[in-house]
Formats: C-alpha cells, structure tokens, sequence
C-alpha cells in the first residue's frame, strides 16, 4: 500500500526539489493540482485533506492558512516555513538534532522542517552545549553565506535576470545588518542557549551551496576545551547518522562553499590551533538540500516509516 503525498507549493524552488527526491518512488504516490486547480480553494482543501501526508511549500502566512484547511485527524504535515520551528505543539524535524529526536518525528502528526542556516549552526553548537563544554550562557555568534537560490524566485532573479528592477552583479552580499533575522529564535530556542547568537548571514554569487561558521575561543571558556575533545562530542553526537559526517582533523587546505551542494549531506569540521586556544566549527551543506527540501523528504520517510534516506543525494 502506497502512502500520499500532496506538496503545496511545488511549483517553488523547495517543492520542485522534493518533488524530484519523490520521483518514481513506488512507496508514495505525489497528489498533484494543475495551475488552475491551484488557485481554487475547494480543490486545495480537497488536496490536503486527501493526502496522508502533505509538505508545505509556502510563506508563513499562506502555511497558516493551509494549516487551517486540514480539518481531519489523519493527515499529518511537514511545513518548510518558518512558521511553527518555535511552535510548542510542533515537532521540530531535525532527527539528529538530540537523542530521541527521530522517533519524536516518526511519531509525529506534524513536523516543522528546520531552516538552512539554523541546521548549520545547531548541527555545530547544540552537542557541545549539551556535553558542557560551551556553556549555555555563553555569548556565541555565527557567520554564514548561502547561495542565491535559498532567497527564492525574487533572489534567482535578482542574480540572473537582467531585466529585473533588483538586478546585481555583486559577488557577494551582507544582509540582516539590523540582528533581527528569522532564523535567530530558532537558533536560541533549539540549541537551548540563554542569549540569542549574533547571526552574521551573507549570500554570494553561486546557486545554491552554504557555510555556516561559529568562531569559539576555546581558552576563555571554563573548561577550555581542546580541539580534539570538540570534534570528539561531534562524532559521538552523530555516530549513526548516515547524512552527518565530521571530517577528519586537519587545518589545512580552504573550505569551499560547493563542498556539499547538490546533495543532502551535512559535513561538519573543527578546526583552529590548540597553542592559541581558538577555534572555527564549520558546516557544508546545500541550502535546497539539508537545508530545505532534502529535510524535508528525510522526515517524510521517517514518519512514513521508510528508508531514512531513500530518494536522498548521498
């Protein structure tokens, strides 16, 4: 018996991306409106209230409304928008985030997918906050670049289209300059620190493809913790995962923000000097990937009970 899927929104960048991880997957079978029928509310209701599961592709507020459309027991929701990441009556889809975690999302009636930026920078802090050795209270920050395609249709176009009014041909582009981004709630809220992080996010001239970075001075913290003992806590925080990786030690070389585009993995690094006592964890993921739509079939296939990675760029 096959399990049914509607995605609403799947004519964005994230749906299309789910929609091609669910492609010919015998176990699931896609609900699908026409551009017409999109638009008819009956005919979405009737969607989303058909389908066993239903990924949603929208803006908060459409996703609200969506949300409120579903008037069955049975269908349960993944939401891709920042909505409901904070949201007590939600289960936060991050299964490597904490122990449990996946079969919370197995469990679950409905999920909210993580954001890139946050997948990044929690994949990196929440294991060593959880073995003591940063401090909840401690004062953290983080500096990260995305490509253009985590903006959606304005930013592709703002990047490629010519004719566009926001056209740029910058290489590069600082943003959120005012510390009040989305993502910063759930940064705070999901690493179960007491201070929000100064969140410094960027985005460059490359599709798709992100580095999220958290610089820590190992020495000021009380328990000074050596690179090693870092990037120990990693590797047993994410032992089983099949999506994680932590790359072997080493300082050399540079970190290119293609490392892991086009793909669904999570590849995390410690690096820095042990004489100094300072350090930079480092995550490379694709914001479409891990960081958008590669999520959110990952936690469809666990609440459906499937292979964690099926359809999944490994």
């Amino acid at each position: 018996m096959t399990a049914t899927v509607f995605i609403d929104g799947g004519a964005g960048t994230t749906g299309l991306e789910i929609r091609e991880r669910l492609a010919d997957r015998a176990e699931l079978t896609l609900l699908s409106l026409d551009d017409s029928e999109r638009k008819d509310p009956e005919k979405r209701r009737d969607a989303l209230n058909s389908a066993d599961f239903v990924i949603l592709c929208l803006p908060d507020a459409a996703a609200r409304d969506a949300i409120a459309m579903v008037s069955n027991p049975r269908t349960r929701i993944i939401d891709a928008s920042t909505a409901h990441r904070i949201a007590e009556s939600w289960t936060y889809g991050f299964a490597e985030l904490e122990p449990g975690q996946r079969e919370a999302i197995a469990g679950a009636a409905r999920v909210s997918n993580p954001g890139c930026y946050p997948t990044g920078f929690l994949a990196l802090v929440r294991p060593l906050v959880r073995a003591g050795l940063i401090p909840h209270d401690w004062p953290l920050s983080v500096n990260a670049i995305s490509g253009y395609s985590g903006g959606g249709r304005a930013m592709i176009a703002a990047f490629e289209d010519r004719s566009d009014a926001d056209f740029t041909e910058t290489a590069f582009q600082g943003y959120a300059l005012g510390l009040a981004h989305k993502h910063v709630p759930e940064m705070q809220r999901h690493a179960r620190i007491a201070h929000p992080p100064i969140f410094a996010p960027a985005v460059a001239r490359t599709y798709r493809g992100m580095i999220v970075e958290v610089p820590v001075p190992l020495f000021a913290l009380p328990r000074r913790p050596s690179l090693d003992a870092c990037a120990t806590a990693l590797r047993e925080a994410y032992r089983d995962s099949p999506l994680v990786t932590v790359a072997p030690a080493g300082n050399e070389g540079v970190v290119r923000i293609e490392e892991d585009a086009a793909s669904d993995r999570l590849t995390l690094r410690i690096c820095g000097n042990d004489e100094t006592g300072q350090a930079r964890l480092i995550a490379t993921l694709d914001n479409l990937g891990k960081g958008a739509a590669g999520a959110a079939v990952q936690n469809l296939n666990i609440m459906a009970g499937l292979e964690e990675t099926s359809g999944l760029r490994v």
